[in-house]
């Protein structure tokens, strides 16, 4: 008697990220396996239908869903598997991937594709911000209000995000935090202060790097006010995944956390903003996710952490590039369009 087919549902985010999915249905149909598994494709058609099309997966009993985007399509995927026997699988197409890195999946999508036909499933923790599943981090500060900032550009990719952070630190205020675990309230003014569950924020920026996802535990990484000399050092040990060695850093680790500050404002969950009031409560579930993932773990080396933090200069120097090239393009036909009624004949 064989064995019977699992059943697949692979979510497609056409918007998210930069990268063109026209190829996915292509490779899908090359690499899965289908001997062992029969697959479907659904669209999301706008924000939070990845959560409605997720949650009728697991109410038609379905094993796995792929969430096909970023961080974004992540968490409404996310959102409605935890808690259930479904598990979640992720072809990364996102601008940052931070939970596909932490977990360790593939940014290649064959490679992505053949993790799903191994089928190894783990357990994950999950955390929640005011109820609200998150996977990757959350928090609140300058990071947060860079989050909100950036939905409101419009526009996606490495570039924005960059020019937005630079626009809005020249002018940012930090904040001062009442935080409050089972061991006491202490305040602290703080830049920003993130909560990991997974490690990094996305593109290897790993803001709390010794966070684990099954440890039962929260990561909070606070940073103080710093100076404009600070911020080499800074950039290079976020990259470096060694930001916690930083002075301007403190650290800790808690099951629950309750965060007051002295007026609402936003809060961000793996990336996307929201607006809450004076109190934040951030809990962490344990192992409450079932997610596809590779069976063995690497390890990551000084120099594997090097060419990432190079890789993602090098990201930055050619949108910053191709974006300047875009915008004289734009000023030479606008040039070429003046030249031309300036010597039009009447």
């Amino acid at each position: 008697m064989s064995e019977e087919k699992k059943k697949i549902i692979f979510i497609i985010n056409p918007i998210s990220g930069t990268q063109n999915k026209d190829s996915i249905i292509h490779q899908i149909e090359e690499v899965i396996d289908k001997s062992k598994i029969s697959w479907e494709i659904r669209y999301t058609e706008n924000a939070g239908h990845a959560v409605e099309i997720a949650a009728d997966a697991v109410k038609e009993g379905v094993d796995i869903v792929v969430a096909v985007g970023g961080d974004g399509t992540v968490n409404e995927v996310g959102r409605s598997l935890v808690d259930t026997e479904t598990a979640m699988a992720i072809l990364p197409f996102g601008s940052g991937n931070g939970f596909a890195r932490h977990l360790q999946v593939p940014m290649d999508t064959r490679k992505a594709l053949e993790l799903i036909n191994e089928g190894f499933i783990e357990q994950v923790d999950y955390g929640k911000i005011n109820g609200i599943p998150f996977f990757c981090t959350c928090g609140v500060g300058f990071d947060a209000f860079v989050s909100l900032k950036f939905a409101e550009a419009g526009k996606r990719g490495m570039l924005t995000y960059l020019e937005k952070t630079l626009q809005e630190s020249l002018n940012y205020e930090p904040e001062t935090y009442e935080l409050e675990t089972k061991d006491g309230t202490v305040k602290h003014k703080a830049f920003l202060i993130a909560c990991g569950n997974a490690s990094q924020y996305g593109n290897n920026a790993y803001i709390a790097p010794q966070a684990m996802i099954t440890d039962g535990l929260l990561d909070i990484t606070i940073l103080e006010p710093f100076t404009v000399l600070d911020v080499p050092s800074l950039a290079f040990q976020l990259f470096n995944k060694t930001i916690d060695q930083n002075s301007r850093i403190k650290t800790f680790k808690c099951k629950d956390l309750h965060i007051h500050r002295e007026a609402s404002g936003v809060v961000h969950f793996d990336g996307d903003p929201m607006i809450t009031g004076e109190d934040i409560h951030i809990e962490v579930i344990n192992k409450g996710l079932h997610v596809v993932a590779p069976r063995e773990k690497q390890k990551e080396s000084v120099l594997t952490r090097a060419t990432d933090y190079l890789s993602v200069l090098k990201m930055i120097n050619e949108e910053i590039v191709g974006d300047i090239a875009q915008k004289n393009k734009m000023i030479m036909n606008k040039n070429k369009e003046l030249i031309k009624k300036l010597t039009k004949k009447e």
